[in-house]
């Protein structure tokens, strides 16, 4: 009798933080059925040894959080996405370049190139900086939106937790995978209508850098014509028509108006709300699972390997919208004409017809080969800096 007893005890005292239910449960078993019935119901009412490690987990998310605050959250994730997009800025360069090649108007010359031609002319043309060309307004752009993007994902994360019905499946997967969609959906839809209109003059700035190579490439073979403007007649206005965030952000609103600024908006956020949810789901997804198998693997490197799944996956899915938001965005750019007349959907409509599923995708490639490393930096950084101000915050 004394032997089935301390094995119960044994069951109640690995219960963690259920002992205690554990305990009275096994008590009134005891009273009103045996040492039998008290050993089933402390092992029914002990959390399972996944649903302690998922508790755990996500109390010292919480513990984090809040004790870096919201300046140090919102540092740590401008800091990261900042760093990333310093990292593989060459690759973004060469992934616009080759999404705008569907506006010249022969696609047929233009699908002879490929990713290691292209750079290796930049170098000739324009020396090794210039894949750097324009970084300084992408990151005044990444900054903010990293930022936003970081935090509001945490706060739409615990709002979602406390809704009722989710908070009753806390412990469910498809719950847990339902809260990280809704809640990266929505901080990417709020982080990019905050900081939209950097967007656009980073496209702008990276586009007119773009259209003033080309225009060195009619030299080579090339299309004269690009978007139903001849490049050698407008190679002054190819050159300088926009210098600088300012000096884009007024001509644009003086050429076109107010709306200008928020040319492709509705593109952006189609894409992403889904991009961004996709990315952080599959991440914590992943980042949760791999802890749980194994568990003594460097953060560091879990972070970095998860992120770069989630960015394939995410550009994977959104990659179409991507490059349509990019072709609208380049609409008027430096005073030229217009090629797409019918908002979003004939837009789409358009580069299918005239270059099918393959111009959908065009520059899937660089895209691939920067958003590994991308979103992967982003992750790596976001975590590796709040950790460090946990760590700064808890010696204070």
């Amino acid at each position: 009798m004394q032997s089935k007893a301390a094995r119960v005890g044994v069951v109640v005292e690995g219960g963690g933080g259920g002992g205690h239910v554990a305990l009275n449960a096994a008590h009134g078993a005891v009273v009103g059925g045996g040492v039998d019935g008290a050993a089933a119901a402390a092992r029914r009412y002990v959390p399972s040894h996944h649903q302690q490690i998922q508790q755990q987990q996500q109390q010292q998310q919480l513990h984090h959080h809040s004790q870096i605050g919201t300046v140090s959250h919102l540092l740590a994730g401008g800091v990261a996405g900042a760093f990333s997009k310093t990292c593989t800025a060459p690759l973004a360069r060469l992934t616009i370049l080759f999404q705008v090649k569907g506006m010249h108007s022969d696609v047929a010359t233009l699908s002879k190139t490929s990713l290691w031609r292209e750079a290796s002319r930049i170098v000739c043309e324009e020396g090794f900086r210039a894949f750097w060309k324009g970084n300084l307004v992408t990151i005044a752009h990444r900054l903010p939106y990293s930022s936003i993007s970081f935090y509001a994902y945490e706060r739409y994360k615990t709002l979602l937790q406390s809704v009722p019905l989710l908070d009753r499946h806390r412990d469910d997967v498809s719950a847990d995978v339902c809260v990280r969609l809704i809640g990266g959906g929505f901080s990417g839809i709020t982080a990019a209508a905050m900081t939209y209109p950097l967007d656009l003059v980073r496209t702008r700035l990276a586009a007119q850098a773009i259209f003033s190579f080309l225009l060195g490439l009619y030299h080579n073979g090339y299309p004269r014509c690009v978007m139903g403007v001849d490049l050698v007649a407008n190679s002054e206005t190819n050159e300088m028509y926009y210098r600088g965030i300012s000096h884009t952000l007024c001509t644009i609103w003086r050429d076109e108006g107010i709306r200008g600024l928020y040319k492709g908006l509705g593109a952006t956020l189609l894409g992403v709300g889904p991009s961004i949810a996709i990315s952080f789901s599959v991440y914590e997804t992943l980042r949760s699972h791999w802890q749980l198998q194994r568990p003594c693997d460097s953060p560091v490197l879990v972070s970095l390997a998860c992120g770069s799944v989630s960015g394939i996956a995410s550009s994977t899915v959104t990659f179409p919208i991507d490059l349509v938001r990019r072709r609208m965005q380049l609409e008027g750019v430096g005073g030229r004409a217009r090629v797409y007349n019918s908002g979003l959907l004939g837009t789409f409509r358009h580069i299918f017809w005239n270059e099918g599923i393959r111009g959908l995708y065009r520059g899937i490639l660089p895209e691939f080969t920067k958003v590994v490393p991308s979103v992967g930096i982003v992750f790596m950084t976001y975590e590796t800096l709040k950790t460090l101000l946990t760590d700064a915050a808890a010696d204070d």
